[in-house]
């Protein structure tokens, strides 16, 4: 059962993310996003680990954000070097898309 309370976008973005690994070491890379919706999407292609409840910037086509990780796929599953993040209450939505406008079309497809 999907415990979202939103529904998810599929895409692929090209991200720049920077935060700190769960060895407390500074990391800054390029991956993708793989979905997105208005308050946390799926970033893929992460090589350093992450902790759930790290804090790490997001920057999009110019706009940035910062995210709590929410998931981090583990070493050696099929999700190895994904993880789910959700905005800070406090941050913009960097995506530039009409989120609900793109759900709606995909619920109508």
């Amino acid at each position: 059962m999907d415990r979202r309370q939103e529904t998810r976008v599929d895409v692929t973005l090209p991200v720049r993310i920077w935060g700190i690994t769960d060895h407390s070491s500074p990391f800054m890379q390029l991956a993708r996003v793989k979905n997105i919706s208005t308050a946390g999407a799926v970033i893929q292609g992460l090589r350093p680990q992450v902790k759930p409840g790290a804090i790490v910037d997001v920057q999009y086509d110019g706009l940035k954000a910062q995210f709590r990780v929410v998931w981090a796929g583990r070493h050696g599953s099929p999700r190895e070097g994904e993880i789910g993040v959700e905005k800070l209450e406090t941050e913009p939505c960097i995506w530039g898309v009409n989120l609900p406008r793109c759900v709606s079309l995909v619920g109508n497809g």
